[in-house]
């Protein structure tokens, strides 16, 4: 977790990559429904 991680955010934006945590069109207001998964 954190910048090394290509799983989250951090890590993808390090990377300069996208995926389901930084998906490349990103919405203003999206809605986030991390609630779920912990």
């Amino acid at each position: 977790m954190g910048r090394g991680d290509a799983k989250t955010k951090k890590g993808k934006i390090s990377k300069g990559s996208f995926g389901k945590s930084r998906p490349a069109k990103a919405k203003k207001a999206a809605p986030k429904k991390a609630a779920a998964k912990k």
